[in-house]
C-alpha cells in the first residue's frame, strides 16, 4: 500500500487550493485523504536545519532498506506466504496501513524538547545498532543454513554419491585382522552379472558372500567379504566391469549422521530466536521509519515555508491506477508555490534540501509504502 506524505503551507492561497484538492478527491475518489499529526518541535538555527536535512534523507534510505531486510527475512525463516509474513509484522497490535493512517507522535520515545539534530542522532543509533545485529544474525542463520543444505544433499544423492549411514549398519560389515566387507554399486541390469561375476575378481574373495543390502529403482548396494590383501585387485576388476566399490567406515558416517541431527536442533532453535528477534526489529524500526518521515516533512517545511512554522501535513492514498492523473491536480494546483517545479528538474542552481529525491514538487511529498515484500516499491 502506498501513501503519499504531503505538506501544504497555511497561506490563503494554499488553503484555498488545499480545500479544493479535498473536493476534487471527493468527487472522482483519485485518492484518500487524511490529515497527519506532526508535534511542534525545536527549530533550532538555519545552517542546523539543513545539516540535518542532508542527514535525515540518507537516514531514512537506510531505515527503509532496514526494514525491507528484516521482512524479507522473516518470510525467509518462517517459510510462509507473503501475506502470512505481514499478518506477522504487526506494529503495536495493528497492520502497517493502521498505523501509518491511525499515527501519533511517540513523545515518550522520541521527546519533542530535544534538538532535531539529537532526534535525528537518536533514530539513527537505533537503526545502525539493529542492521549491525541484523548482518550478524542473518550471517549465523545463513552458515547454518548452508552447512545443514551441503550435508543433506550428500545423503540425497544417488546411490554413487550419497551417504550409506541409513543404509549400512555395522552388522551387515564383517571386519577383521584378515577380512573386510566392500560395498558395491550395481545397476539393476546388471544384478546376473554381478552374481556370477564377482566371484573372479581374486582368488581371495568368501564365495558366496554377496548379499543385496539396498536397492532404488537404478541400482543396488550389494556386500561382499575377501581378504584385505585383496582389497585393490578388487577394486580394480570391479571398476573395469563398470560397477562402483564405495568406500564405508561407519564411524565417519555416524558422525556424518550426528552432524546433520545436530545443526537439525541447532537451525530448529536459531529460527525460533531469529523469528522473535525479527517480530520485535521489524516493528521497532518500522516505528522509527515513520517518525523519520515526519521529522522530515517538519524540517523541509521550515525550510521551504519559513518561519513562523505553518503548515498542514497530508497523508493521501492515491488510487494506483490514476497515480499521473493525481500528479497533475496537485502541480496545478500548487504551481504557485514554485512555479519553477513544473517541469519536475531541478534547477542545480537552485538551492534546496530536497534535490535528493529523484523528482522534485512544488508541494513537499514524501513516498511511504507499507508492502515491505514489494521489491520494485
Amino acid at each position: 500500500m502506498e501513501f503519499w506524505l504531503l505538506s501544504l503551507p497555511l497561506d490563503k492561497t494554499s488553503v484555498a487550493s488545499l480545500e479544493k484538492l479535498k473536493r476534487t478527491i471527493a468527487k472522482t475518489n483519485l485518492a484518500t485523504c487524511g490529515k497527519l499529526s506532526i508535534p511542534e518541535l525545536k527549530v533550532g538555527t538555519l545552517d542546523n536545519l539543513l545539516s540535518v536535512s542532508d542527514n535525515l534523507s540518507q537516514l531514512d534510505t537506510l531505515t527503509e532498506s532496514v526494514i525491507r531486510k528484516t521482512c524479507h527475512f522473516m518470510g525467509e525463516v518462517m517459510e510462509q506466504a507473503s501475506d502470512k509474513v505481514l499478518e506477522n509484522g504487526l506494529v503495536n497490535g495493528v497492520d502497517l496501513v493502521k498505523y501509518v493512517t491511525k499515527f501519533q507522535w511517540d513523545r515518550a520515545k522520541y521527546p519533542i524538547s530535544l534538538p532535531l539534530r539529537v532526534l535525528a542522532d537518536n533514530i539513527n543509533k537505533q537503526v545502525s545498532q539493529v542492521d549491525a545485529e541484523f548482518k550478524s544474525r542473518a550471517s549465523t542463520y545463513n552458515s547454518i543454513k548452508s552447512s545443514l543444505h551441503c550435508l543433506e544433499r550428500k545423503a540425497e544423492g544417488n546411490l554413487h554419491t550419497r551417504g550409506l549411514n541409513d543404509i549400512v549398519t555395522r552388522e551387515d560389515l564383517l571386519e577383521s585382522e584378515y577380512l573386510t566387507t566392500l560395498l558395491v554399486v550395481v545397476s539393476r541390469g546388471d544384478y546376473k552379472q554381478w552374481d556370477s561375476t564377482y566371484e573372479s575378481f581374486s582368488l581371495f574373495v568368501v564365495p558366496r558372500s554377496s548379499r543385496m543390502l539396498y536397492e532404488d529403482t537404478q541400482c543396488g548396494v550389494f556386500s561382499v567379504t575377501l581378504f584385505r590383501r585383496a582389497v585393490s585387485d578388487f577394486r580394480e576388476r570391479a571398476k573395469q566391469s563398470k560397477f562402483t566399490v564405495r568406500q564405508c567406515n561407519m564411524e565417519v558416517e555416524e558422525k556424518h549422521l550426528q552432524e546433520i541431527q545436530r545443526l537439525n536442533v541447532d537451525n530448529k532453535e536459531q529460527n525460533v530466536v531469529f523469528v522473535r528477534w525479527l517480530k520485535v526489529n521489524f516493528r521497532e524500526v518500522f516505528v522509527a521509519w515513520i517518525h523519520l518521515k515526519a521529522l522530515r516533512v517538519f524540517v523541509e517545511s521550515v525550510l521551504r515555508y519559513g518561519l513562523p512554522v505553518s503548515y498542514q501535513a497530508l497523508l493521501l492514498q492515491p488510487d494506483r491506477k490514476r497515480v499521473k492523473r493525481l500528479r497533475q491536480e496537485l502541480s496545478s494546483l500548487f504551481m504557485h508555490l514554485e512555479p519553477s517545479a513544473m517541469s519536475n528538474k531541478v534547477d542545480a542552481s537552485f538551492d534546496v534540501p530536497e534535490i535528493v529525491q529523484q523528482e522534485y514538487f512544488s508541494y513537499i511529498c514524501f513516498q511511504i509504502n507499507t508492502n515491505m515484500l514489494d521489491t520494485g516499491k
